[in-house]
């Protein structure tokens, strides 16, 4: 299977993006999509949008748990080129391997849940364009291959 571009509905570019009143009000960008077949490797899932002006402050992944058994799927979440800055893949976490198992007091579930890190340790991230932010895939799912995936964004525009 040849890796692909899927877009969630709030990524599409005919969905309007939000802006903030500004002042500092937080404002929430997310996007889902059904992963229905084998993740490959290079596929992109383009999950929403956050408009120009803004400054992400925080996010998260969440999602079933899409790889079963010996786990192998590697995505990492970050934003595509806009036009004025570089895409960075992995600019919100370098998420390594995906494993679904439950952790006590973290995720006492079977799902996934990554909270935006990489770039953000030293500080919100501005962004100078509307933005795409999206998942990579690194490696191939190893076997389930099928579930949700939740995309949430925080961010700002003074």
């Amino acid at each position: 299977m040849v890796a692909e571009t899927l877009t969630s509905t709030r990524a599409s570019r005919t969905f309007p993006v939000y802006r903030g009143s500004g002042a500092g009000a937080v404002s929430f960008a997310y996007g889902t999509y059904e992963i229905g077949a084998a993740v490959e490797d290079g596929d992109i899932f383009e999950m929403c949008i956050v408009p120009k002006g803004a400054y992400v402050i925080d996010g998260f992944v969440r999602a079933d748990d899409i790889d079963t058994g010996t786990e192998a799927l590697d995505m990492d979440i970050g934003w595509a080129g806009n036009g004025v800055e570089a895409a960075d893949p992995d600019g919100f976490g370098n998420l390594g391997v995906w494993t679904g198992d439950a952790v006590t007091d973290i995720k006492p579930e079977v799902q996934i849940y990554y909270p935006f890190n990489g770039v953000l340790k030293d500080g919100p991230k501005y962004f100078s364009a509307d933005t795409v932010i999206q998942l990579e895939a690194n490696a191939a799912s190893n076997a389930g291959h099928t579930g949700t995936v939740f995309v949430g964004v925080y961010y700002i525009v003074p």
